[in-house]
């Protein structure tokens, strides 16, 4: 073979190399939802963005936001945590600053206190390091099957349910309609989290 030919086929597998390198986790689909993060291939459009972004006036009425490259697609009220602002504080402050890694996503999960549609996301640290967040969610208030149930952890009220022990919390229609805007455009692997 000569040297070019041998240079053409090292060029091909260093570009195959190259993208497999770069290819990041990414969510399984809505079929397989409780399968862990598999990796995806390089991303054709622009790469979708899911931003928390804490309210210090108000942690109640944060915001969450997805976007699609630049272009800001959905806004929806959220909240986290109590009113404690401290993200050092178990179960009452709210959630700490960075970027959360997405374990997974089911419009189905079935924990013991989380139910339906679930976004699972990565432990972290505080921002003092003195404490690690476990068990964080962006999640709603209802049934296994998205419907609302009759005890008040799994039937939403109004203003009052914002409240989390932590978690990114959503109403069930906006959370519903999330799912289905990111099944469409693409899910992020992570959640920036800003204040």
């Amino acid at each position: 073979m000569s040297s070019n030919g041998r240079r053409a086929r090292g060029i091909t597998a260093t570009v195959a190399v190259a993208a497999a390198l770069t290819a990041g986790p990414a969510l399984a689909p809505a079929a397989t939802a409780h399968a862990p993060a598999g990796t995806v291939a390089a991303a054709a459009g622009p790469a979708t963005t899911l931003v928390f972004d804490k309210n210090p006036a108000s942690p109640t009425h944060s915001k969450l936001s997805v976007y699609e490259g630049d272009e800001l697609l959905a806004t929806y009220r959220a909240g986290s945590g109590t009113g404690v602002k401290d993200d050092c504080v178990r179960a009452k402050g709210w959630i700490p600053n960075g970027n959360w890694r997405i374990k997974l996503k089911d419009p189905f999960y079935d924990g013991r206190l989380i139910k339906g549609y679930a976004v699972y996301l990565q432990d972290m640290k505080c921002s003092r390091g003195t404490l690690t967040r476990t068990q964080m969610f962006i999640h709603s208030e209802m049934n296994r099957d998205g419907g609302q149930g009759s005890t008040e952890s799994r039937r939403w009220d109004g203003d009052g349910d914002y409240k989390s022990n932590g978690c990114v919390k959503l109403g069930p229609t906006d959370i519903k309609k999330m799912f289905r805007l990111l099944n469409r455009i693409g899910w992020p692997t992570h959640l920036r989290v800003v204040s």
